[in-house]
């Protein structure tokens, strides 16, 4: 940060009610506006954290998002419209905050964080937001902010539940490898378009977020460094966790396939597009058995007409394997979940039941942008 001129006028009148707080005034509010932020993704989390961060007056805000908006994004990712539908989320929450605060510098990095950028475009940024959903790209943020000293504002959501802390504000504080020191096995967390959330989870964490993202610019108050806020809103309850840095933690050296790392490539299998099995069952329906693995909430949702509801659960459990055996029996097997990854799985396991089964690649979601765009995707 370096020394600005004064607040201007409409400066003054826009965050008076910031200007009169003791803990924040015009230097406070001088930092804000000398400040930038990386917010990694546009979504749920970033809804709020890229609102309340315009508003608050922070100078210059990235937003990193390659994702377009779906119709299902906006139970809870209010910072787009009905209207942005189908178009890039990075620029409609540009122009969100533009309009918001046109004296916020926002600078929109249309693609997704990876390992190749990552290093370049947080080096730029004073503190990185994390506003993604899933595990390889939170460890991938983490350790690009371990190796460029860059503080990173942690959040996450799933179902009624969530967590917020500060990883990395000092060289003795901890980060998300002290949090989760290895990624959990790819079916033992199921994202949010599996699992479901409360539309108002995103934003509370969201604005949790925001809020230790200010006071770490400003300098103020105490923030989650070495804590972890759990929030249960079913209960309505906020429970504080000590994180404490793991002394036998490996050093982070260098950014690494965090794909890889969290999801292990799975073993060759025989898959089908969502065009050929279309074709199939146009042409010969009796002859194949179509396998749901997802969630019995997920088919209220969207089904494909005639497949059989077979939760994973139900197949790792070894409840359903008889049921799916027979279904088998003179047909083709094709299984399918929402993108093809718990199909896999389901494929993986079956075999080691002596079920031959192919799996659907791209799950349902594909075959509502190829196939039949009247199934809902979500």
């Amino acid at each position: 940060m370096h020394d600005q001129p004064m607040l201007s006028a409409d400066e003054r009148g826009r965050y008076a009610r910031h200007l009169i707080l003791p803990e924040v005034g015009p230097a406070g509010q001088l930092r804000l506006r000398s400040a930038s932020v990386l917010c990694v993704g546009s979504g749920g989390l970033g809804s709020p954290l890229l609102l309340y961060l315009a508003a608050a007056g922070v100078g210059r805000i990235g937003i990193v998002d390659g994702d377009v908006v779906e119709l299902s994004n906006l139970q809870r990712q209010v910072i787009h419209s009905s209207s942005g539908v189908g178009g890039s989320k990075a620029r409609s929450a540009a122009a969100r905050i533009h309009d918001l605060n046109p004296h916020c510098q926002v600078e929109v990095h249309e693609h997704m964080l990876d390992v190749g950028n990552a290093l370049d475009l947080i080096a730029h940024y004073d503190l990185v937001c994390d506003g993604t959903d899933n595990f390889p790209s939170r460890y991938l943020i983490n350790d690009a902010c371990v190796l460029l000293g860059k503080p990173l504002v942690y959040g996450s959501v799933q179902r009624f539940d969530g967590q917020v802390s500060v990883f990395n504000r000092t060289t003795t504080s901890p980060n998300y490898r002290d949090l989760l020191p290895e990624p959990p096995s790819p079916d033992a967390v199921p994202s949010c378009s599996e699992a479901g959330v409360m539309g108002v989870m995103p934003g509370l964490i969201g604005l949790l977020q925001a809020t230790e993202a200010i006071k770490l610019i400003t300098g103020i108050g105490e923030c989650l460094d070495g804590r972890l806020l759990v929030v249960d809103a079913l209960a309505m309850r906020f429970r504080e966790l000590t994180l404490r840095v793991d002394p036998d933690r490996p050093k982070v050296e260098r950014l690494i396939d965090y794909r890889q790392y969290c999801r292990p490539a799975l073993s060759e299998m025989e898959s089908i597009t969502v065009m050929e099995l279309k074709a199939l069952l146009d042409s010969a329906p009796d002859e194949i058995a179509l396998v749901d693995v997802r969630n019995p909430a997920e088919a209220e949702v969207a089904s494909i007409e005639g497949s059989h509801l077979v939760p994973l659960a139900s197949l790792e459990s070894g409840e359903a394997i008889d049921r799916v055996r027979a279904m088998a029996e003179g047909r083709r097997l094709l299984v399918h979940c929402k993108l093809g990854g718990r199909s896999a799985r389901a494929v993986e396991l079956l075999a080691q039941h002596g079920i031959a089964a192919t799996n659907m690649t791209g799950g349902i979601d594909a075959w509502s942008q190829q196939v039949d765009p009247a199934i809902p995707r979500y």
